[in-house]
């Protein structure tokens, strides 16, 4: 059986404000100022706020621009799913999302408004990738060495995408302490057995898994 294995990264609330004070700072630093600020759903929808926080800035809105699905789970390609809501003609927009990755939902983001003939387009992320096609105009961080990014506001989805790997990749049923062994051995994720609980309680729920006694074994009809 051919299973995954690759690093995580669980970024704490504290960590990303961090990253969001430094990003603004640079934006800041700059000299340039936008009209207009949209958030890339749902990744994006956190940082764009919390930066126009520091920016002191308040017209703020969003698009709905889909390619990763759960726990590092990717589609085809970046397409806009919910388009923006509002004129941006002539306007200075700035685009804010959590990270570029393969950089193709930002390449869609900035290709499509600029398709509406705003003035100008810049782009900012927390985290670059170096092995992103796409690099944005600021970022707080950027990652030489890849690794997958948990962001707060999506670490629990995150963890119930990756116990349904764990347990699809298993020839046998998994106690939850097994689990916690198997995602610390293949993605560098540590959960205590109270979070792991929590989790499990999610897998069973939405039909990923069931379980017997204290064991849990994936769906496969």
């Amino acid at each position: 059986m051919d299973l995954e294995f690759f690093p995580c990264d669980l970024v704490t609330w504290d960590g990303f404000y961090d990253l969001a004070r430094a990003l603004s700072r640079k934006i800041k630093a700059s000299g340039w100022r936008p009209d207009l600020v949209v958030a890339i759903g749902r990744g994006g929808y956190v940082p764009a706020r919390v930066v126009c926080d520091l920016l002191v800035h308040d017209l703020l809105t969003s698009i709905k621009v889909e390619h990763w699905g759960i726990a590092a789970r990717k589609r085809d390609r970046a397409w806009v799913r919910f388009p923006l809501a509002t004129a941006v003609s002539g306007q200075r927009v700035l685009v804010v999302d959590d990270v570029t990755d393969t950089g193709d939902t930002l390449l869609a983001t900035a290709g499509y408004l600029k398709g509406l003939g705003p003035g100008e387009v810049r782009t900012a992320v927390l985290q670059h990738k170096a092995s992103s096609s796409f690099e944005p105009d600021y970022y707080a961080e950027r990652i030489d060495v890849w690794r997958w990014i948990i962001y707060p506001w999506a670490a629990h989805e995150d963890l119930v995408g990756f116990t349904e790997r764990v347990l699809t990749g298993a020839d046998r049923p998994l106690s939850k302490g097994e689990i916690i062994a198997d995602l610390k051995r293949r993605f560098e994720i540590d959960l205590d057995p109270e979070e792991m609980a929590e989790v499990l309680e999610d897998v069973v729920a939405l039909g990923m898994a069931a379980r017997s006694g204290s064991v849990y074994q994936v769906n496969r009809c």
